[in-house]
């Protein structure tokens, strides 16, 4: 595909940066927002489709749950190819194309969602919106080579947390639609976006960049997968990442099975959550910049098993008031640790190469080649928590109907990651205090 080619980008050269680079960048940063963002909305599509599944559809919550861990599914896997992409085609053309791809799951939807449609289709099509989330891989991998270190945590945290606002954009369609033309109307919700695909297609055709110094390394992707690190981090980014996504697609079905809401009840409430958490992303991004990614994503993994711990006891006492609280709590606090693992992963490899003895653009451009391969298989497994969140969820109401024990599992899991994230990221500081260069607690 033919397009505007980039020949040379040097983000870390203050001259360059100062004169063009930044306005270049944050151009393609804000269609690259848009693009991803659809792709959110598109992804999370089903969460919003079960809502409108009253019983003469003849799906029961378990299946209802299941449907939407198939699309969890589907764009955890597909995130591994579209990391790829960026290098292959170039940025602004995959993002074109990725774009346009949305049209199908769409259209799909628009056409079977109605009653006496099978399980199987409806499973089908649920797969087939997944690959909305192979949208944020592609998008972070182009964004990550476009800013200079000091400033990717703000940037990708800002790409992240736009994107991810789709989710409660959608949701909040949904709310409309139930609220004015009633929960008989799910198409209206699909019609809506067709249009809104087309544009963000075309926002990318006419306003992005490809840079030609991004290539795939076969070597730096091989490296990647036998960097420790690179396991370490996907596991801290299933508890925010993982978390954020898996609680935003079962949050509307929790509060109708567990709580009894009616489909308008269960919409007027679930967006909220999500929304907050897109939020507030970038302050993610922002607070690691300044005090490091490392000690922010600690504290946030005990808020989270706090907040957690709200929860259950609110399942226990069946108070909504209460579980609403550490509900939401935990969306707000996933997504402050979303933007700061995100900034982790840059600093960790630029600081392997500093440890490595390598002069100040060396490390830089070890850190940029390692974190760039890495964060497609970060983001793939971070989602797959997504899966194991819904699969928990279904596995906890088909058994108690309620959650709660899904949602001790989850707590346990934070103190594993709270446990990780000093061990490996912080308890190492003070180990090796007379050697600086190998501290990760700033990155």
């Amino acid at each position: 595909m033919a397009g505007r080619w980039i020949e040379q980008w040097e983000p870390e050269d203050d001259v360059f940066w100062r004169e063009s680079g930044e306005r270049v960048a944050r151009r393609n940063l804000w269609f690259s927002v848009l693009s991803e963002h659809i792709g959110f909305s598109v992804w999370s599509l089903w969460s919003v489709m079960v809502l409108f599944m009253g019983p003469e559809y003849g799906v029961d919550p378990a299946g209802k749950f299941f449907l939407i861990s198939t699309a969890t599914l589907v764009g955890a896997f597909v995130r591994v190819p579209y990391t790829f992409a960026v290098a292959l085609f170039g940025g602004r053309n995959w993002t074109v194309v990725s774009a346009l791809s949305l049209l199908l799951p769409t259209l799909a939807a628009f056409w079977v969602m109605e009653p006496g449609t099978s399980y199987t289709t409806f499973l089908v099509v649920a797969a087939l919106t997944g690959i909305g989330g192979g949208n944020f891989a592609s998008s972070m991998t182009n964004i990550n080579a476009f800013f200079p270190l000091r400033e990717k945590g703000w940037a990708l945290g800002l790409n992240a947390g736009g994107g991810n606002i789709g989710v409660p954009v959608v949701q909040l369609v949904g709310l409309l639609v139930i609220g004015t033309a009633g929960a008989a109307h799910p198409r209206i919700v699909l019609g809506v976006y067709v249009p809104l695909i087309v544009v963000a297609a075309l926002g990318a055709a006419l306003g992005m960049d490809n840079l030609r110094p991004v290539r795939n390394d076969t070597g730096a992707a091989l490296q990647a997968v036998r960097e420790p690190h690179t396991w370490i981090m996907s596991v801290l980014y299933i508890g925010t990442f993982g978390s954020f996504i898996g609680y935003s697609f079962a949050f509307g079905l929790v509060l109708q099975t567990q709580f009894g809401r009616t489909p308008l009840q269960a919409a007027s409430l679930t967006f909220i959550g999500p929304l907050l958490g897109s939020v507030i992303r970038p302050v993610g991004g922002r607070l690691a910049d300044r005090y490091g990614g490392a000690r922010i994503t600690l504290w946030t993994f005990a808020a989270m098993a706090a907040a957690t711990g709200v929860v259950v006891y609110a399942s226990g006492i069946e108070s909504l008031p209460v579980f609403l609280v550490g509900f939401i709590a935990l969306f707000v606090l996933t997504g402050l640790g979303n933007g700061s693992t995100f900034k982790m992963i840059p600093g960790i490899f630029h600081a392997q190469g500093v440890a490595k003895g390598l002069g100040a653009e060396e490390a830089t451009a070890y850190g940029r080649r390692l974190s760039g391969a890495a964060m497609g298989l970060i983001g793939a497994v971070g989602a797959l928590g997504g899966l194991a969140i819904n699969l928990a969820f279904r596995q906890s109401f088909a058994t108690s109907g309620a959650g709660t024990a899904a949602f001790w599992c989850f707590l346990g899991f934070y103190a594993v990651c709270f446990t990780l994230t000093w061990a490996v990221y912080l308890r190492r500081t003070e180990a090796v205090a007379a050697k600086p260069q190998l501290s990760y607690a700033e990155v």
